[in-house]
């Protein structure tokens, strides 16, 4: 299956299996590289660092984020407040959910890993790929993904 446009033919399956393995690699070494320093996972991380740019923030909106379904983001939810690096809050607006907020150990643990983590994707991508090429990777997986999520493709069913 092929597309083919003014650039030139792109064979799709070959894009997303490409796509799919980045990912899936790049996860699993940011994963190693925060565990060893932090005690976290990129999950983990990525949560927290959503909860810090985003005050008050509902499970929901960590959901609608990340593409996940609500009963498995509220389990890590509980997760980082097991730990201590965040806390439920009662929702002024609706009792039925809660606001999250970090602790200051998770605003610590999330300042840490944010160096662990641009590090790390530094040292990962910025030998990979000509440095003058990342801003089209960069501009064209924008576009897909505002494509997605404006056309609601990929959420998680119930």
């Amino acid at each position: 299956m092929e597309y083919t446009s003014d650039g030139g033919t792109v064979d799709l399956p070959r894009l997303f299996a490409d796509l799919v393995r980045c990912e899936t690699r790049l996860y699993n070494a940011l994963n190693e590289r925060l565990r060893e320093r932090h005690g976290i996972v990129t999950s983990q991380f990525e949560s927290l660092r959503f909860l810090r740019d985003h005050p008050a923030a509902r499970v929901a909106d960590l959901a609608n984020e990340f593409a996940a379904g609500v009963g498995a983001m509220s389990k890590g939810v509980d997760r980082l407040a097991k730990q201590g690096w965040i806390v439920r809050q009662p929702n002024p607006s609706d009792r039925r959910s809660s606001l999250l907020a970090l602790t200051d150990a998770g605003a610590r643990l999330v300042e840490a890993a944010e160096q662990t983590f641009a590090e790390e994707l530094t040292r990962l991508l910025g030998t990979a790929v000509a440095s003058s090429s990342w801003s089209a990777v960069a501009q064209t997986l924008s576009q897909l993904r505002g494509a997605l999520e404006r056309d609601q493709v990929g959420l998680p069913a119930g």
